[in-house]
């Protein structure tokens, strides 16, 4: 019996399936090369349908690639998991016709479960699905069992009718635990996309084949990779873009350019949702009263070419580069627009701290409703892009201190100890 994980990211997704000793990831082809993971988005490109009219959207990789090749038109569709949780978020129009939030999840996931077939082979109907432990944008009591329903909806419609959730950091620590000699009381801490994810659980070779696992407790906050990317976006891209400057609005009032559009900015998925014909009429007419035209006109351009991809991945390499350096020079450009700017470490760290500091307070809440002192816990195994940030990172090393900090399997730990999860789940 072949053992599937699945762990369903923000921005990422990967699978895995173990049989024996041994754990193989999917690999996914693109123009780029061959990857462990799946990005989490969809495309539609309103020219492309089946023969009944229906768009035909891709979805990974694949899907950056056919954005790319058509010039940026069409529509991106990225971080649905984010709103699962989310009851506001039912449907979206794309191009005429309306889509359920499940809808498009299984438009997702049918793709993510072929392209990942051509890999693996045949995944069958059982799945080990990791989960957060507190889903993002979560709108009332019983939201963390909607956004449950919605996703083993969507997973049932593209063939997997047995599931099981696993909290994310849990999976981890069976990725962790396989480099294990003895027994550890760690303290995991996974960062995806959209939330930071905490378990104390005890780990080691007398707990490997025991399903009912020493798990002390979990933890986590909607807050991760994409938080800090949108700290950038707000405090360098976002005021050449307009953001604080004024328009004259009637009779002459001198008005500020309303904040919002650059909430909408902030999260940049959500950009193709500002390009409505009624929001580019107000954006417009913004323009041709500003006080600054050229900015606004900036915001326009962007807006028009559906160069919120683009701009994501100049951001990603700024907060990248600073993970390593303590400054480095932001740049975009797309004639005419130009955007430029340097960014030291200690103003990023400025920047996210409140979003380090709902880390900090998650991690001492576990580590005190659990009744575990830090000095307690043997290791620490940081998993996930986000674990790179020194800020992020220095929330560890000064309560656990640096020789305990493990990492490794940042982008796939959690589907391969999905997997591994698996071969218990189903007996």
């Amino acid at each position: 019996m072949r053992s599937v994980g699945l762990d369903f990211g923000t921005t990422n997704s990967a699978i895995a399936v173990a049989e024996g000793d041994s754990v193989k990831l999917a690999q996914f082809e693109h123009k780029a090369g061959i990857s462990d993971t799946f990005r989490s988005i969809l495309y539609f490109n309103p020219e492309v349908r089946d023969a009944r009219g229906r768009l035909q959207p891709v979805a990974g990789p694949r899907a950056i690639d056919h954005y790319l090749d058509a010039g940026g038109t069409g529509r991106l569709i990225q971080s649905l998991k984010s709103y699962v949780a989310d009851r506001g978020f039912q449907a979206t129009s794309i191009f005429t016709r309306t889509h359920t939030l499940v809808e498009l999840l299984t438009l997702l996931l049918a793709d993510l479960r072929a392209r990942a077939e051509e890999s693996l082979g045949p995944l069958g109907s059982r799945i080990v699905v990791g989960r957060p432990v507190h889903f993002a944008n979560v709108s009332g009591p019983d939201a963390e069992e909607l956004a449950l329903e919605r996703l083993k909806a969507a997973l049932g419609n593209v063939g997997f009718t047995e599931v099981v959730f696993e909290f994310e950091p849990v999976a981890a620590a069976y990725f962790y635990e396989q480099q294990l000699k003895r027994d550890e009381l760690v303290f995991i801490a996974d960062f995806g996309g959209g939330t930071s994810d905490f378990s104390l659980i005890r780990v080691g070779p007398s707990h490997a084949n025991n399903p009912q696992r020493t798990i002390l407790g979990n933890d986590g906050v909607g807050i991760a990779g994409d938080a800090l990317d949108a700290r950038i976006l707000h405090h360098v891209v976002a005021p050449m873009l307009g953001l604080g400057t004024t328009y004259r609005a009637m009779f002459g009032r001198s008005l500020v350019v309303p904040v919002w559009i650059y909430s909408s900015l902030r999260r940049w998925h959500l950009l193709s949702f500002l390009k409505t014909k009624k929001n580019m009429e107000m954006i417009e007419e913004i323009a041709s009263q500003s006080d600054d035209r050229a900015k606004i006109d900036a915001l326009i351009h962007i807006l028009d070419y559906d160069l919120g991809y683009h701009l994501y991945r100049a951001v990603e390499r700024a907060k990248v580069a600073l993970s390593k350096d303590e400054t480095t020079r932001f740049a975009f450009a797309d004639p005419p627009l130009d955007i430029q700017g340097t960014i030291t470490r200690g103003e990023f760290d400025g920047w996210i701290s409140e979003e380090t500091t709902a880390m900090e307070e998650c991690v001492d809440r576990l580590l005190a409703k659990t009744g575990v002192a830090a000095k307690d816990v043997d290791q620490v195994f940081m998993t996930g892009g986000t674990s790179f940030v020194p800020a992020v990172r220095r929330i560890f090393d000064e309560r656990f201190g640096k020789e305990k900090i493990r990492a490794g399997g940042e982008m796939v730990s959690v589907a391969t100890g999905l997997a591994l999860r698996a071969k218990s789940a189903f007996g």
